[in-house]
């Protein structure tokens, strides 16, 4: 996955804006291969906890907006109030957004009748704001590391929209495309796996292929969690959403205590 080296360095001076470049006091995961693993497992946890209190308890995509919305505010807060990195909080957070990312995608298609393409259009938009608001306060897209916090805010605003986006794409393909869910894994699979293909050999924008990246792991892992939790006729494993959810959290529970345990063992690294 896309691992930022040494050649591909994302804008690593960093003394005129936070100080030191060093991680001591950083709030964020450092992005190794580690790091895409967990994303994928955590979109889909949030892709099936999403259809969980939406469809499976019928509580609708209003309701279902405002619980995830106040879950990702609560977390966003928790994490925003630590001094450094914590895999627990980090990657609570990244579930927060992969959830409500699922209602925020199917309200914009099925309450305000968008569609996926207008809803991705109007999510990417949101993104490219974002992105441009950052550059223009902080003259730089840096990922890592990431210590003061409006820098962080703005990450985790970019964070809510690239995987809201990349819902909306997922959908997109399995729904008004009418592509079977395997199917659809694979073609963000096969666009994941060009994006690998570009940061290794050849010169793009490290930062720009972190985030084209971070946006298609979200339906690479949306469309596992279809797979495993759709019924039987539209080509789906028909496990329920539930099963599905409790599988997927415990994936990265052990993840997350497997990262923690390296994290207090890791030697500072260099920022990108």
């Amino acid at each position: 996955m896309i691992v930022p080296n040494e050649p591909m360095n994302m804008h690593r001076d960093m003394s005129d804006r936070e100080g030191t470049t060093s991680t001591r006091w950083n709030k964020v995961a450092e992005v190794t291969a580690l790091f895409w693993v967990m994303k994928v497992i955590a979109t889909t946890l949030g892709e099936t906890l999403g259809d969980q209190l939406s469809m499976t308890l019928g509580l609708g995509y209003e309701v279902g907006i405002a619980i995830t919305l106040g879950l990702f505010v609560v977390l966003l807060l928790w994490q925003l109030q630590a001094r450094q990195y914590s895999p627990l909080r980090y990657w609570a957070v990244i579930v927060g957004t992969t959830t409500l990312g699922t209602e925020i995608s199917d309200s914009l298609d099925r309450t305000f009748h968008l569609g996926y393409v207008w809803g991705s259009i109007v999510l990417a938009s949101g993104l490219a704001v974002t992105l441009l608001g950052w550059y223009r306060r902080y003259q730089h897209l840096q990922v890592y590391p990431i210590s003061e916090r409006g820098h962080e805010v703005f990450y985790w605003v970019a964070v809510l929209f690239s995987n809201s986006l990349g819902t909306a794409f997922g959908d997109f393909l399995s729904d008004d495309v009418g592509l079977s869910y395997g199917v659809a894994a694979c073609i963000t699979g096969g666009i994941i796996l060009l994006v690998v293909m570009l940061h290794y050999f050849t010169r793009l924008n490290a930062v720009l292929l972190f985030w084209v990246a971070f946006v298609f792991t979200r339906p690479f892992g949306a469309t596992f969690g279809d797979l495993l939790t759709k019924p039987l006729g539209k080509g789906g494993l028909a496990l329920g959403t539930l099963p599905a959810t409790l599988v997927a959290a415990g994936l990265l529970a052990v993840l997350v205590y497997l990262s923690q345990r390296s994290h207090r063992n890791a030697p500072e690294r260099p920022s990108y």
